[in-house]
């Protein structure tokens, strides 16, 4: 028969877990209230005179083409970045699987690009593809191509894009192939014996069993390209040409730090918090379901 054991009243775990609790009142959850709060108010460009407003800041947001079209562009620009960014690491972390001698080199080779700062990531792209100095921009004007992303829109987003996911691509290559290693070898041997082929074996095996992982990532790479890009689109682009890369991020700092319009931007990160927020809740609900099966 197994006795039950019984622990005393102790402060230990409570002292454990503070510098936590610490952390996110001060970094979290007071900055959230403030910029919740700050969303309610109008101040004029000085700070002079504040008015409380209650919605009226959100109502005006919802009435700007500005705004709508940053929210487009957000859409796409993270969408782009997600699916370059987890093909690109999923190929890689497949390839880098199979590898038996010196896997631990390409491994790290492979995992150093997460440790850039994103100002240095954006940095290392603008002069890549700098139009006048640019390597990759003169191998392109060997082919034909002209490439100046400072007035064209459409390259000014494609570069934008093209650094960020490089960004993460490390940081995907991570959890892809600790989920590919988690992957029982028997269930592949055992389709390779019946005679399904690489392409078939990962499609029909490997693929579904990394569904968690996929989705997991998804998320994580979605909120990476809503907030943490901010540095990339501020060094290669500023948010031009025409506001070509200006998304939701971005156009808060826009119109908190440069046009002074400090309600609007409250509300502007108001909204992207309620965001960011949504798609946790999404992924918690997505791991508990996985879980209970």
């Amino acid at each position: 028969m197994l006795k039950k054991v019984h622990f005393g009243p102790s402060v230990l775990p409570f002292l454990l877990v503070m510098p936590q609790i610490i952390v996110t009142l001060v970094f979290f959850i007071w900055p959230a209230g403030q910029a919740l709060y700050q969303s309610l108010l109008i101040q004029d460009a000085f700070g002079l005179k504040t008015e409380f407003v209650w919605f009226q800041n959100f109502i005006l947001l919802f009435h700007e083409e500005q705004y709508w079209g940053a929210f487009e562009r957000t859409i796409v620009f993270s969408a782009a970045v997600a699916f370059i960014s987890m093909s690109f690491a999923l190929m890689l972390a497949v390839m880098a699987d199979r590898v038996i001698k010196g896997s631990g080199i390409y491994r790290t080779l492979l995992i150093w690009p997460y440790a850039v700062a994103p100002v240095t990531a954006g940095a290392l792209w603008v002069f890549m593809f700098n139009p006048t100095l640019g390597i990759l921009t003169y191998f392109l004007a060997v082919f034909g191509y002209d490439w100046n992303h400072n007035i064209n829109g459409d390259q000014a987003m494609a570069l934008v894009v093209m650094a960020a996911a490089w960004k993460q691509i490390a940081y995907n290559f991570l959890f892809f192939l600790a989920g590919l290693q988690s992957i029982p070898k028997s269930l592949i041997e055992a389709a390779a014996i019946d005679g399904a082929g690489p392409f078939r074996r990962f499609w029909d095996i490997i693929f579904p069993l990394l569904s968690p992982t996929t989705f997991f990532l998804l998320v994580v790479n979605i909120v990476y390209a809503f907030f943490e890009t901010f540095g990339i689109i501020h060094v290669v682009t500023a948010g031009g040409p025409a506001s070509a890369t200006t998304i939701l991020v971005y156009k808060v700092f826009n119109d908190g730090f440069v046009g002074l319009d400090l309600g609007g931007s409250a509300a502007q990160s108001v909204i992207l918090m309620i965001i960011v927020v949504s798609l946790t809740v999404v992924q918690f609900k997505y791991v508990e379901k996985k879980v209970s099966y």
